[in-house]
């Protein structure tokens, strides 16, 4: 099964990294969601959650504020001006 490799950071800290199966992210068109194979492209994010499904099944969730997530080849990077991890 093919994963995503994922990367969450802010500007001063990597918040979390690992393979996953599904990203849903809110942008500044709306929510999108990223599963495996997903087609290149770069979106504006908006303050909002970030959640992660890890590939073990842990879900994950980052409050982030600003920034993109950039998708390309199964690798993903999302750049916040501040994230972390949610209580």
């Amino acid at each position: 099964m093919a994963l995503l490799n994922v990367s969450v950071v802010s500007a001063d800290q990597e918040v979390w990294s690992g393979e996953a199966s599904l990203i849903v992210a809110k942008t500044v068109e709306g929510e999108i969601g990223v599963m495996p194979g997903h087609q290149p492209m770069l979106a504006l994010l908006t303050e909002g959650t970030v959640r992660v499904t890890a590939a073990d099944g842990e879900k994950i969730t980052v409050d982030a504020e600003d920034g993109f997530l950039s998708i390309d080849r199964n690798q993903v990077q999302v750049v916040a001006s501040r994230a972390a991890l949610a209580s």
